[in-house]
């Protein structure tokens, strides 16, 4: 018989009880199932970066080009360099 899971007066509180105590005394994980949270977004943050502008006319033009917004384009640029450097 599994122990019932105690309940938490704080987000601080139940992290500490979970760094020091085994999980599977209180969860049978066979009878588990995985989660699908199909409106989770990661987190994003507003920057302010500065582009010369004829760089930044480029951008716009190859952006319209493949039909996204330029935002989501230089994203893109910048994660597929991220992934490049990484790599190495």
């Amino acid at each position: 018989m599994k122990k019932a899971v105690p309940k938490f007066r704080t987000e601080d509180a139940e992290r500490e009880f979970w760094a020091s105590h085994d999980s599977t005394e209180y969860i049978d994980w066979r009878k588990s199932r995985r989660a699908t949270l199909p409106n989770l977004k990661p987190s994003s943050q507003t920057i302010s970066i500065r582009i010369p502008k004829p760089m930044l006319d480029r951008l716009k033009l190859l952006a319209n080009k493949r039909d996204v917004p330029y935002q989501s384009l230089l994203k893109i640029f910048v994660a597929e360099r991220l992934k490049a450097e990484f790599k190495s």
